[in-house]
């Protein structure tokens, strides 16, 4: 088989992979709850970013990193669903972003992100990927 046609037998649409984030998600029995993930592509990428970013006074762009890393586990956990309505609703949030931040704690949030870069083929945490842009 050469390069390209593995390229064409393995396009980047749809990539998921269950995760396991914390020791907190357990169920009754002692059973880990799995996160599923889906891997970004770089069009959903620089869509993120371009949402993540401002710019200031001198037209120089800002990257929000947390907000990056906020949209990316929003925008790309399958299960759970930061997006349900019904769940926003019933903890008194009023958007996805409201209802990570009152689910997950900073560490969990963190390492969900990074199990999304990684499955997206960044082998850099968030940090890393925003000075990068910056540059």
């Amino acid at each position: 088989m050469t390069l390209q046609e593995f390229l064409n037998r393995n396009t980047v649409d749809g990539i998921t992979k269950e995760t396991v984030i914390g020791d907190r998600f357990k169920d009754e029995n002692g059973g880990e709850f799995k996160f599923v993930i889906k891997g970004l592509t770089q069009k959903e990428f620089n869509e993120l970013r371009k949402r993540a970013s401002s710019f200031d006074k001198n037209g120089r762009m800002i990257l929000n990193e947390g907000l990056l890393s906020t949209l990316c586990i929003i925008e790309n956990t399958v299960t759970p669903n930061f997006k349900d309505a019904k769940s926003i609703q019933e903890l008194g949030c009023s958007t996805p972003e409201q209802y990570l931040n009152k689910v997950l704690l900073a560490g969990e949030a963190e390492n969900l992100a990074r199990e999304i870069l990684q499955l997206s083929g960044f082998g850099k945490n968030i940090n890393e990927l925003v000075d990068e842009a910056k540059n």
